[in-house]
């Protein structure tokens, strides 16, 4: 059996092309789906006196990660089913996505090096909730 349906999560970075390989390489054996996730900062964690500008850098911040998926979409090499960008923590984003279209698997990164970091990752809520395998790569 194989994986049909797979949520990446990436972050506006190089290394997110990593991820996606990685699920190309899983999901291309079996024509499964591919949807990239990521998440925007919530601005007002950066600058409370921004005030009305704040709707500005959060319509900027979302317009700049839809671009990024978009790349990542065009060099994925394998057609990507759909793109999401989502506020908030990691956790609750993966859970909304998957109540929305319930995925097989779940891809994330982790770019710690330290044990307790690795054991503590942000979707570690998401893996205590779900029924849902999740596959972490180390970046």
């Amino acid at each position: 059996m194989g994986y049909q349906k797979v949520l990446v999560t990436v972050a506006v970075a190089a290394d997110s092309q990593v991820l996606v390989q990685k699920a190309v390489s899983i999901v291309r054996p079996y024509n499964g789906q591919i949807t990239l996730l990521s998440m925007v900062a919530n601005p007002e964690l950066y600058n409370s006196f921004a005030g009305p500008m704040l709707g500005d850098l959060r319509n900027l911040m979302e317009e700049e990660t839809r671009l990024f998926l978009e790349q990542l979409r065009q060099q994925a090499g394998y057609p990507i089913a759909d793109l999401l960008v989502v506020q908030g923590e990691l956790g609750d984003g993966l859970t909304y996505a998957n109540q929305q279209r319930s995925f097989d698997l779940v891809i994330c990164g982790n770019h710690s090096d330290h044990l307790m970091n690795k054991l503590s990752c942000s979707a570690a809520r998401f893996i205590d909730t779900s029924q849902t395998d999740v596959l972490i790569v180390p970046l």
